[in-house]
């Protein structure tokens, strides 16, 4: 926690002296000297120097360098007074007199000495807040979540408010609503939310943002908002890292290891972090159907591995300029074997045994290269940016097939090559226009390419092209009246598609849309706050909903894309309220979404097969969905912090099953809790429960889930070395039900490894506190201008 008061310290100091009023005096006097920390006797870098005349109105100021040392020139004779300022130790007050006898004073070494009850308090907050609730988004501090560890992003986003993770297909909702944008540190990847999910270990993530109603600045893409996965990045003086190792035990045995480290010297700050997961996952489930007294049942098999690599530099040139570039290197193996066995217990038609063997290969690189300079004037900045994305997916999938009594072998091949990359260019410029009023303009291009190539022994080959380009220019205005702050802004985008299947064009689009923002925010005191906000959002298809190749494939279930899909856009408003109690804080929220050209999903009859299902996609009339939400931070005792959340939310749905249109609202609700328990300094308790309502969808009624996971950590080796364990789903409760009408009467039932044993080691090595310059804000989890979030 000293880390982060130093570097809010260096922030204040940095911006402290954008601009400082002149003084018409003679200007001839210096002062210099030297700051150190009392305790360790260490320079202390960066340490706010500020010089004020006898009415107490700076006139000077400077940051100390690395060492410690300081010079201020060119100072008016007189009387002045230092202060010497630094977060987390008590500031320090010199008098000197300059006249022309005495026109350089040498204050020598100056011990700065920690202020234990500042940090102690700061300390607490941090225990205690898994939860950050800031303007426009929730921050989520995964690192105290003793039950995530050892998990993937796809576990530890169940645990998460307001978000849900299929534990069967790995689709992700947010507020029940399917259409939500997944980013890696404030940046798109070419790999689906589904893989992305099960690639990136819970030990590289940093933190998770929700920002559910994101202005003018940020993509509009993502109808329920976006979910911004932040992982490790660190900054450190000197060199500095940590290692985390774990095994999780269940049915099978996964293993999960990250390193994370960086070296900072002088103007250079190096950073690597590594992450590996590797293990099988099993899932079993079966399906009954009423109308012609069948039962299919699956049993699967999942072999992963999968590595992330994230490294780069940041170049500090000057106190005004930045360099910064990294990598992102995705690298995943999966073999899954899956068995599926459908009996027509009336001897209709005969019984189906599938085998289905898939290997998938997944690369995916991202390449980021970030310039931001600073002008004199506070907060003045401007910011460019490239990022480049490459995806290549290959999967090759083997069907077994034995119909009948006896059997009928087939067999067939299908070999599926994806080839996807993505092109950002931004450029973000901030301007304070006056003491309350701040000014943001932005331009961006985005080029995605995409090329699905399948081939198969059993079905037509096709090779399907998808190129999209957006250009895009948002203006932002905010102003603060007192107690009232408002922002707004608008998105201008021009958005062209274009379809391309086996060399003929099957589909193409060009339009420009305007995309409204309007935010207020009230704080009637310090510890209240009124925000209300509004944006209008569009959801795009993505690749899987207008490939028109087959994604998947059960006996009885086929499902591809619609290339003829159109875009839905929404309109969504949100008002939420804060309240800081004296041990923690209080949210409450309530949203509201019109929808109109909702993307739906689709399912009727095969024509080839009156026993098979097709599934795709098509747009359907307008909807709505409205919602509330409750959070809350709170410390009961010394010993017992909780953080609990509910959330209400009706969602309608519409579609089309056969050849009758389908309308479903559906309302349901959950709620998580998460209650942390310190038995002494080292040792810590947390139990975590959920639950998650009855949801109905136009297909399914969706039957309660609930679980308890029970975490403990150690700390060791005189605080460098913590030991976690953990058991998920306690008493194994976690299933997936259902009960069907259309487009067949039927009942299933689905489980996983929800019921799991944790136990890992982290170690921390390298000295020294966090003393690095000032980062860039997308480093602090706010993202400047539009280039953090597209």
């Amino acid at each position: 926690m000293k880390n982060i008061l130093l570097i809010c310290s260096l922030f204040i100091s940095l911006t402290a002296f954008a601009q400082l009023p002149s003084n018409t005096g003679p200007k001839s006097g210096t002062v210099s000297g030297k700051v150190i920390d009392q305790q360790t006797n260490e320079a202390l870098p960066y340490v706010s120097i500020v010089i004020k005349d006898t009415n107490n109105k700076t006139i000077n100021g400077t940051i100390t360098s690395e060492e410690g040392l300081f010079s201020i020139h060119k100072l008016p004779e007189g009387e002045t007074t230092i202060e010497i300022q630094f977060m987390g130790y008590k500031t320090v007050h010199k008098k000197v007199t300059l006249s022309r006898s005495n026109f350089r004073v040498d204050l020598g070494t100056i011990a700065l000495v920690e202020e234990a009850t500042s940090l102690n308090e700061v300390e607490i907050i941090a225990e205690t807040s898994t939860v950050t609730q800031k303007i426009d988004r929730k921050v989520i501090n995964v690192g105290k979540d003793l039950t995530s560890a050892g998990a993937t992003a796809s576990e530890l986003l169940n645990n998460v408010q307001s978000v849900s993770v299929d534990s069967q297909t790995g689709s992700l909702s947010l507020r029940g609503n399917d259409n939500v944008r997944v980013l890696v540190d404030g940046k798109p990847t070419n790999i689906s939310t589904e893989q992305l999910l099960k690639q990136i270990p819970s030990t590289s993530i940093k933190s998770v943002e929700l920002i559910t109603n994101p202005s003018a600045k940020y993509s509009p893409e993502g109808m329920s908002g976006i979910i911004n996965i932040v992982l490790h990045k660190n900054a450190n003086l000197g060199f500095n890292g940590s290692i985390n190792s774990g095994i999780t035990f269940g049915k099978n045995t996964r293993y999960n290891t990250s390193v994370n480290m960086n070296l900072k010297k002088g103007k250079l700050n190096y950073f690597v972090n590594y992450g590996f997961n590797k293990g099988k996952n099993s899932n079993n489930g079966g399906v009954s159907r009423f109308d012609n007294n069948s039962t299919q049942d699956f049993v699967g098999l999942n072999d992963n591995e999968s590595h992330l690599i994230k490294a780069g530099v940041d170049y500090y040139i000057n106190d005004k300029n930045t360099l910064s570039v990294f990598t992102t290197q995705n690298l995943y193996d999966g073999d899954a074997n899956s068995n599926s066995t459908v009996v027509y217990n009336n001897n209709d038609f005969d019984n189906i045994l599938q085998e289905n063997i898939a290997i998938n290969k997944n690369r995916s690189q991202t390449y980021n290269l970030n310039y931001k300079t600073e002008f004199d004037k506070e907060d003045h900045n401007l910011e460019f940016e490239v990022n480049y994305n490459k995806n290549n997916g290959d999967e090759n999938s083997i069907f077994n097939t034995s119909i009948g009594n006896p059997a009928v072998l087939s067999s067939y091949n299908d070999i599926v090559d994806n080839d996807r990359t993505s092109t950002t260019i931004n450029i973000d410029y901030t301007n304070p226009i006056s003491e309350k009023g701040k000014l943001e303009l932005g331009v961006e291009t985005r080029i995605r390419k995409t090329d699905n190539n399948y081939v198969s022994t059993s079905f037509d080959n096709s090779d399907y092209q998808y190129d999209r380009n957006i250009n895009s220019l948002y203006a932002n205005y905010s102003h603060k009246f007192n107690k009232l702050t408002m922002q707004v802004g608008a998105r201008l985008e021009n958005y062209k598609v274009d379809a391309i299947q086996n060399g003929t064009k099957i589909y193409e689009d060009d339009y420009t849309t305007l995309y409204p923002s309007a935010f207020l925010t009230y704080n009637p005191s310090e510890k209240n706050q009124f925000q209300l906000s509004y944006s209008r959002r569009v959801d795009r298809p993505n690749l899987g909903q207008v490939n028109p190749i087959r994604e998947w494939s059960t006996p009885t279930i086929t499902s591809f894309g619609n290339p003829e899909l159109d875009p839905q856009f929404t309109n969504s408003f949100e008002v939420n309220y804060t309240k800081q109690l004296k041990n923690g804080s209080v949210t409450v929220g309530t949203f509201y979404r019109d929808i109109n050209n909702n993307i739906s999903r689709f399912f009727f009859e095969d024509p080839t097969d009156p026993n098979k299902t097709i599934l795709t996609f098509a747009n359907a009339d307008g909807n709505s969905s409205y919602g509330v939400e409750l959070s809350s931070n709170y410390k009961i005792n010394s010993w017992w912090r909780t953080n609990i959340s509910f959330d209400l939310y009706s969602v309608k749905d519409q579609g089309v099953i056969g050849t009758e249109n389908i309308e479903v609202t559906s309302t349901t609700w959950n709620t998580r809790m998460s209650n942390n328990f310190s038995a002494s300094k080292n040792l810590k308790f947390q139990l975590f429960g959920m639950y998650r309502g009855n949801v109905q969808t136009i297909q399914w009624d969706i039957k309660p889930m609930w679980k308890i996971d029970f975490g403990a950590s150690l700390n060791v080796l005189k605080g460098k070395g913590t030991v976690t364990a953990r058991v998920s789903d306690i008493f194994e409760s976690m299933s997936f039900n259902f009960d069907s009408e259309k487009p067949y009467p039927s009942t299933g039932e689905f489980f996983w490894e929800s019921q799991n044993a944790y136990i890992g080691f982290n170690y921390r090595f390298g000295g020294g506190k966090n003393k690095t310059r000032n980062r860039k804000r997308r480093d602090n989890n706010e993202v400047n201008g539009g280039g953090g979030f597209f």
